[in-house]
């Protein structure tokens, strides 16, 4: 009993450590208007803008990944970018 107190203890603190630290971040709210705005200006820079139903949202997240690194794009851009686009598909493209 004495040894999973001293246990959880130390797990409580670590989570803490780390919560606080900001290696384990806060939830992530979407700004679908930033994802918007620099989709129209990076993605455009190079090719012409894919719809959203394109691709699933598997082979989206896929691609963004893939242009992160190819434009690159910050992880919080992406995410917009990310978010707005999947926000754009219709109920009969959400595959």
């Amino acid at each position: 009993m004495q040894h999973n107190i001293k246990r959880m203890t130390k797990i409580i603190a670590i989570a803490y450590a780390l919560t606080t630290s900001g290696i384990i971040a806060e939830e992530y709210i979407p700004d679908l208007a930033n994802g918007a705005q620099v989709w129209a200006d990076t993605c455009m820079r190079c090719h012409n803008v894919r719809p959203p139903s394109d691709l699933s949202i598997r082979a989206w997240s896929f691609s963004m990944n893939h242009m992160r690194v190819r434009a690159g794009l910050t992880g919080k851009e992406t995410r917009d970018i990310q978010a707005f686009i999947l926000s754009s598909k219709t109920d009969t493209d959400r595959k």
